[in-house]
């Protein structure tokens, strides 16, 4: 009988992307759901498989609620994601409900559309900036990152010479190695948006803030919804353009094909959002009641690690999922969550990362890696999990 001391640990899993750990491999052959030991070094259940994923991305008795926040288990030591957490699963609920039903609109498929001709702009001015500095060159932090960065400032209002400080405040709130660093981080964002909310009260333009202001009177609860789809957004968009360059680095062919084909190219965004993370994409939530799943029960106040990009290389759902297939079809991959934790803003990502690919690569066709995939280095320390920079030449 396996002990809680002989439980398998993620601390001091390096951040894989393309590729499974043989940990995370070895938990997803094992068993859908597996009791492991967090970064933190609490007690965790970890959903490896697609089926049970889904089935608990549907299950209102999952929420970001624990009865002592204070002593609940963590996943990472992260004063972001310890605030998040409620002592009332109904009040957790309503208040997750609300805000969704805020921010939904502002990624309307129409909205969207819309959007297309301005994140097109911003890709070719900055894609123009970062060829003239000539190769080799930084990808993630000469487009990418700047790219996800000034697409979402438009998005929510943030003027820009403002960003870089976002992307300073952001970077301080997701680290896992300085508490007070993080808190610091935390407050100053808040503070930061919660003065722009009241900027764009009083003179609204076309953006979530103002919109926000409409239906929400208070600039308080406006800031951190406006910090929440920053956090959320931002490396995320950015770590998929530069995973995907490097997938179509090492599948010239397939990347070729995408070119060719607009039909193709929006398989290939699918692929990549399947393909490029291996695990680590966790959504950390408590079990609120006693969930059966996977032939293991879950008891009231656990932790439950959904891990979003794990899920992806199921082999029961995906034949061959370590091989990049941009004709895989079906790709039902659940990088963007599922039912009530589906990304609203799914349809802005897929736009931007298609926007991005084709750019690249029909401005610098001769775009490659300037250093081999086996040493370009995951971002450590921080809850995100993408690139630290991304050498590329051409």
């Amino acid at each position: 009988m396996t002990t809680s001391r002989e439980l398998p640990s993620l601390r001091g899993v390096p951040p894989t992307v393309l590729r499974l750990s043989p940990l995370l491999r070895d938990l997803q052959t094992r068993s859908p759901v597996c009791k492991v030991r967090t970064p933190a070094g609490d007690e965790g259940w970890l959903v490896t498989r697609h089926a049970e994923l889904k089935e608990l991305l549907r299950d209102e008795r999952l929420a970001r609620a624990h009865p002592d926040p204070a002593n609940a288990p963590r996943y990472v030591q992260n004063p972001f994601l310890d605030m998040l957490v409620s002592d009332d699963a109904e009040l957790a609920r309503k208040l997750h409900t609300e805000t969704r039903a805020m921010l939904t609109p502002n990624f309307s498929a129409r909205r969207v559309l819309n959007m297309m001709p301005k994140v097109e702009a911003i890709a070719e001015g900055l894609l123009e900036g970062f060829v003239a500095q000539g190769p080799p060159a930084d990808l993630h932090g000469g487009f990418s990152l700047p790219f996800s960065l000034s697409v979402l400032g438009e998005l929510i209002g943030v003027p820009a010479e403002d960003r870089g400080l976002l992307v300073t405040l952001l970077s301080r709130m997701g680290g896992l190695d300085d508490p007070d660093t993080v808190q610091d981080g935390q407050q100053d964002l808040f503070g930061y948006l919660v003065e722009l909310a009241g900027r764009k009260r009083a003179e609204p333009g076309d953006d979530v803030i103002s919109r926000l202001c409409v239906n929400e009177p208070s600039d308080e609860r406006i800031g951190p919804i406006a910090a929440g789809v920053l956090f959320a957004g931002l490396e995320a968009v950015a770590s998929h353009i530069d995973l995907g360059v490097v997938l179509f680095a090492l599948y010239p062919e397939q990347r070729d094909a995408a070119l060719a084909d607009p039909k193709l190219m929006s398989g290939a965004v699918e692929e990549i959002l399947r393909a490029a993370k291996a695990g680590g994409s966790v959504l950390p939530r408590y079990a609120t009641e006693d969930v059966e799943i996977g032939g293991v029960t879950i008891r009231f106040g656990d932790l439950v690690l959904l891990d979003f990009t794990l899920s992806n290389f199921d082999t029961q759902v995906f034949d061959d999922p370590e091989l990049f297939d941009i004709t895989r079809s079906p790709n039902p991959h659940l990088t963007f969550g599922h039912g009530m934790w589906h990304c609203i803003g799914a349809p802005l990502a897929r736009m931007q990362l298609k926007t991005a690919y084709t750019l690249l690569f029909t401005r610098l066709p001769g775009l490659r890696l300037a250093l081999p995939v086996e040493e370009l280095q995951v971002l450590g320390g921080q809850l995100s999990s993408g690139l630290t920079e991304l050498p590329v030449t051409w």
